[in-house]
């Protein structure tokens, strides 16, 4: 299995200039956190795409979620935009 890496919810873009704390953070695979940022620039993670929840349900991660569950676990998955 891919390595776990920490995704802001909110893009820390939009905490840090503001000296806001960073928000909540979840623990996904590499791809889908690439993934993630191929498929939505900051201000829409910032402003629609800010839970768990938002993120698993929008159309186009289903789509790649459903996909990268069929890979081989053991294989590194690319992303392209």
């Amino acid at each position: 299995m891919e390595n776990l890496t920490i995704h802001h919810l909110v893009p820390r873009q939009n905490t840090k200039r503001k000296k806001q704390d960073p928000g909540p953070t979840i623990n996904i695979c590499s791809a889908c956190h690439r993934q993630i940022h191929a498929l939505f620039d900051n201000k829409l993670l910032a402003k629609e795409l800010n839970t768990i929840d938002k993120l698993s349900n929008e159309p186009q991660m289903q789509k790649f979620l459903a996909w990268v569950k069929k890979q081989d676990p053991g294989k590194r998955v690319s992303v392209h935009r």
